[in-house]
């Protein structure tokens, strides 16, 4: 899955919810060496300093850098002291809740919708920029997305941010291939996280999974479901896969309208 001691980037940590955190203790595990991004040192304290699920040791012992993906000196910077890379994930994206979602999807704050594209969508061209090398004996790029073949309510701005994504993993495939750096994407289906919690009406997403995912899809322990398949992403197993969406969602996708009752389960699963 992982190749054992090689060194990989996590950008995108806010705390110990988040599926950042999520994918890098899996990348751990499998013998990895995690570094992980945090926007700044504000982000740090106010999330990841008062995590309740993780002590002042165990925060201390991760190995934290800061960057602001919008600022391109910062990016240059991180990079310039990493060294070597096998592989990075870009956990990365960001939508005003006040403008870019909600009920209605037409607004007048472009510049909301401007920041929202850089952050979510741009920063990854960006950050691939100015990693090529640190991964000059190749390696593999993992973004996080979200369904775009449909139109979800509330997620609006951000749906289209997440589609623009998905074009631009297909790009960077094609122009990172000469380097031997696989581009990929894993679209998961609705994971609570902090992040999470601030789409309005993220609740009736929820809702919509049980009802039409033909695989039980938990919005907290599918976590790690998600992180495995970025693992498996990053690793030698998928030294071939480039430009893909895999999509990891229970089935959501793939099913046209709410199941029948005789396709759900009699009971929950053990």
């Amino acid at each position: 899955m992982i190749e054992a001691g090689k060194t990989y980037l996590v950008m995108g940590l806010l705390d110990a919810d988040s599926l950042a955190f999520a994918i890098g203790k899996t990348i751990e595990r499998f013998g990895g060496r995690v570094i992980y991004t945090v926007q700044n040192e504000v982000f740090k304290k106010r999330f990841l300093d008062r995590a309740e699920a993780l002590s002042r040791q165990e925060i201390e012992a991760l190995d934290l850098r800061f960057c602001d993906v919008t600022v391109d000196e910062e990016v240059q910077e991180l990079f310039a002291d990493l060294g070597p890379l096998r592989g990075l994930v870009h956990s990365i994206a960001y939508a005003n809740p006040n403008t870019c979602l909600g009920e209605e999807f037409h607004t007048s704050e472009i510049d909301d919708i401007l920041l929202s594209h850089h952050i979510s969508c741009v920063s990854l061209a960006t950050v691939l920029r100015h990693a090529q090398p640190s991964l000059k004996d190749g390696g593999s790029v993992v973004a996080l997305s979200f369904d775009t073949a449909h139109v979800y309510p509330y997620y609006n701005w951000m749906g289209v941010q997440k589609a623009a994504l998905e074009a631009l993993v297909r790009a960077l495939a094609r122009r990172h291939g000469r380097d031997l750096i696989r581009v990929n994407a894993v679209s998961a289906g609705p994971l609570f996280t902090k992040a999470a919690s601030k789409i309005p009406g993220f609740g009736s997403l929820t809702s919509l999974w049980e009802t039409v995912s033909p695989l039980p899809w938990d919005t907290l322990k599918d976590k790690q479901a998600v992180a495995d398949a970025v693992t498996f992403l990053l690793g030698p197993y998928a030294q071939k896969i480039t430009g893909q969406i895999l999509t990891v969602d229970g089935g959501a996708a793939i099913t046209g309208g709410a199941l029948m009752g005789f396709e759900k389960r009699a009971h929950p699963p053990d």
